[in-house]
């Protein structure tokens, strides 16, 4: 009977972040950035069971078994912002892609 592979079973993706600058959005000129070197904590319904820490480009990958979760940022912001929760699903013997975007709170001039 084979052995079933570790890591094969959880979350991977990419977290961005916008808008980047404030004022209307400028053609040619990304809104959005990769949050990087950012931590967040996975939680299911009773506790926290999970970190992992985004790279340069806001990549991530992170084994979980099947379930429910709910990702938030480990430090708060000061400010306003929105980083999370993200609610996802995890299905057993895949890898649940995801692309989420956080909100840096500025707002364009109008």
């Amino acid at each position: 009977m084979p052995v079933p592979e570790t890591g094969d079973t959880g979350i991977e993706g990419v977290i961005t972040v916008g808008p980047t600058h404030g004022g209307p959005v400028r053609p040619g000129m990304p809104s959005s950035a990769p949050l990087a070197n950012a931590t967040f904590v996975v939680a299911n319904e009773s506790n926290a069971v999970a970190e992992f820490t985004t790279d340069n480009q806001g990549h991530f990958k992170v084994s979980l078994p099947p379930g429910h979760y709910t990702v938030t940022k480990k430090e708060r912001q000061k400010g306003i912002g929105r980083y999370g929760p993200f609610d996802v699903e995890v299905v057993a013997g895949q890898m649940t892609k995801v692309e989420w975007q956080c909100d840096t709170g500025m707002r364009s001039a109008t």
